[in-house]
């Protein structure tokens, strides 16, 4: 039978090491800001469907009494023609009421969450909207001048235009309701985590048990699928892999084990080999970072063959770690194979790691450079926005204030709690103005501002539109052919590299 993976489509993924950020943005506040982005849109959604379900309820008690009092004033119709309309008019209220159970009159209470967020007093019993209903139609009849041979029938046409309003707005309501809850189970989160099969049976081998009391029985046995596998002694148990508890701001630094592992030849595949079998210890994210930081630190030196080196080999512990329990006899079986898919998979990785190191120590040195000619030299520590990408700019946006939307309340609540220096920036609509306050704060505030920034939609990145009719759009676009031809360049380089190492991968 066919299995249906596709649940899984809404899985959502990410993984941190793939998220650029400018080089003066600290990646750890950025991602912790997506991350609270995301959370704080996800209670949002809860909150407006919280919101939606309990107005559903009430909306469908008071339509229920709407519809209820029309058809009593409709029956009575032709006695109105006869007799005085607002006796009549009363008693089909009272007889419209008298069928409704009095412990019904109270809609039900707020939901504690939707309570807590929008407060206010509880809702009024459906007996007063209903009064206030009459109310309205009554005054509606009296700004019109409707007499009272006409007022029946008028209050009829009324209280039907209320019914169709309120109905309307239910309709609008359900669909709302309806992308809300698409849009919720679109994706696989922690809350929607349930116990599935919660049961352990093992079938015990009728075959190959002995006689009572001759030695020990087999079929007690599980089978094991891998019984030649001994788990290595040196690898650290879970909890003593995490350093430092909680605190993600702890330097990442490789191990001399992890140090010694990076110096060995890329193309020296029997040694990394035989090293991570001895040192297994080291198959830890930490030291794909550690050792992901050194290259760097090289690349920042012009060292480039040996920030490559140092990619790989970070590269190799990531996969060896990935593939599992034996994953590393099986990435150095497959990596050794001529023409196996997995080498080229593995370079271009390789590759697409080191040009992201390469290219972001350019625009270090580059900037340093341009500090020291400057005379800022090493200076204090700056928290600066700038495009990543080239052909892309930062527009700024302020939220306005008289918008419905609840999101974009959140933003100018968010906007209006900035300093007065930092809300003028902003509303200059200049970058340059916004970096010159961060320049101002401490690290931590800048960090924090610009968690916030990103949070209000106060920022965002698009696409430089460049006027090639002026000289300065001309130079532009030359700059940008430029880099192009530099990237195309060294792309070309590393692929002569890659050559190499496929054709002589020991």
């Amino acid at each position: 039978m066919p299995v249906d993976y596709s649940k899984w489509d809404a899985l959502e993924l990410s993984d941190d090491s793939d998220i650029e950020v400018h080089p003066n943005v600290d990646k750890r506040s950025f991602i912790r800001a997506k991350q609270n982005q995301i959370h704080q849109q996800r209670q949002e959604r809860k909150l407006h469907i919280e919101q939606y379900k309990y107005e559903r309820i009430v909306n469908n008690g008071l339509i229920s009494r709407i519809s209820s009092l029309l058809s009593a004033l409709q029956s009575h119709a032709e006695e109105a023609k006869t007799k005085n309309p607002a006796e009549v008019a009363f008693r089909a209220v009272m007889e419209s009421a008298a069928g409704l159970d009095p412990k019904d009159d109270m809609p039900p209470p707020r939901p504690e969450a939707l309570q807590a967020a929008v407060g206010g007093e509880p809702l009024p019993s459906y007996t007063k909207m209903m009064a206030t209903l009459l109310d309205q139609v009554n005054k509606a009849l009296d700004e019109r001048g409707v007499g009272q041979e006409g007022r029946y029938e008028g209050m009829v046409g009324e209280i039907g235009e209320h019914l169709k309003k309120v109905e309307g707005l239910q309709g609008e309501l359900e669909k709302k309701l309806a992308e809300l809850e698409r849009e919720e189970a679109r994706k696989i989160t922690s809350e929607g985590i349930h116990t599935g099969f919660d049961s352990t049976h093992i079938n015990k081998s009728s075959g190959g048990s002995k006689a009572e009391g001759g030695g020990s029985k087999e079929s007690g046995k599980v089978e094991l699928l891998n019984p030649n596998y001994t788990p290595p002694e040196a690898l650290p148990a879970p909890s003593e892999r995490v350093e430092g508890g909680d605190d993600d701001d702890d330097e990442v630094t490789a191990s001399p084990a992890a140090v010694k592992f990076a110096n060995i030849k890329s193309s020296d595949y029997r040694e990394s080999h035989a090293w991570l079998s001895s040192h297994p210890e080291i198959l830890t994210e930490k030291e794909t970072d550690g050792i992901l930081i050194m290259a760097f630190d090289a690349q920042l030196e012009n060292r480039s063959d040996y920030a490559r080196n140092c990619v790989h080999q970070a590269l190799l512990i990531q996969y060896c770690r990935a593939l599992g329990r034996d994953g590393v006899a099986l990435f150095f079986k497959r990596i050794t194979t001529p023409g196996h898919k997995a080498q080229e998979v593995f370079y271009k990785d390789v590759q697409d790691t080191y040009m992201k190191i390469k290219n972001r120590s350019r625009e270090i040195n580059l900037q340093r450079a341009k500090d020291e000619a400057e005379g800022k030299g090493e200076g204090v520590e700056q928290i600066q926005l700038h495009a990543v990408d080239p052909g892309t700019v930062i527009n700024i946006r302020i939220p306005p204030k008289d918008s419905e939307d609840l999101d974009v309340q959140v933003g100018r609540a968010i906007f209006e709690s900035f300093t007065p220096e930092m809300q003028k920036a902003l509303e200059t609509g200049s970058l340059e103005e916004v970096n010159k306050v961060l320049g101002k704060m401490s690290v931590e505030d800048a960090e924090e501002v610009v968690g916030k920034l990103s949070e209000s939609g106060c920022l965002s990145v698009e696409e430089e539109v460049i006027d090639a009719t002026t000289e300065e759009g001309k130079q532009k676009i030359k700059k940008l052919e430029q880099e192009a031809k530099e990237q195309e360049k060294e792309e070309q380089e590393n692929k002569g590299q890659e050559a190499k190492y496929a054709d002589d991968p020991e």
